[in-house]
């Protein structure tokens, strides 16, 4: 037998508005034209990170445990819940402009894709023997299946 629930708005038994949603991984949502369906779970980011330009560090995330620092425009972003396999889809965005006397651009890249981390690098120059690493503020988004 199905069944529908109609509501408005959900909160909690209080009242006062808060409420826990729990959704299975099948749950689907309706396309903007209505013609199909798509799994919610699976289009959701799965890990972000916000990583400094100096330092390292990161300065806001979701589903990051820590980074560590394997050199100059060099690092690794550490999952705090592991990806199911390496088949998932890591995004980078670069804040800041070309460096001075440079137009070959800036890069971010993610080298390696573990199942527990990413192995991330930054550059600018061609991606040759030109290349000259440095610590770009990076904004990173990962996509896939978590374990």
């Amino acid at each position: 037998m199905t069944s529908q629930l109609n509501v408005d708005t959900i909160v909690d038994k209080a009242g006062s508005g808060g409420s826990n949603v729990k959704m299975a991984n099948t749950s689907t949502y309706v396309s903007d034209g209505g013609a199909v369906t798509q799994n919610t779970v699976q289009g959701l980011c799965k890990a972000w990170a916000f990583k400094q330009r100096s330092g390292g560090g990161i300065t806001d995330s979701f589903n990051m445990s820590s980074i560590d620092d394997d050199g100059t425009g060099y690092y690794g972003l550490n999952y705090t819940n592991a990806f199911s396999n390496v088949a998932y889809i890591p995004n980078q965005n670069i804040r800041g402009g070309v460096a001075a006397g440079n137009s070959d651009g800036h890069f971010a890249e993610v080298q390696t894709c573990n199942t527990t981390s990413a192995e991330c690098q930054n550059w600018y120059g061609d991606a040759g023997t030109n290349a000259t690493f440095i610590d770009w503020e990076v904004r990173h988004t990962f996509f896939g299946d978590l374990a």
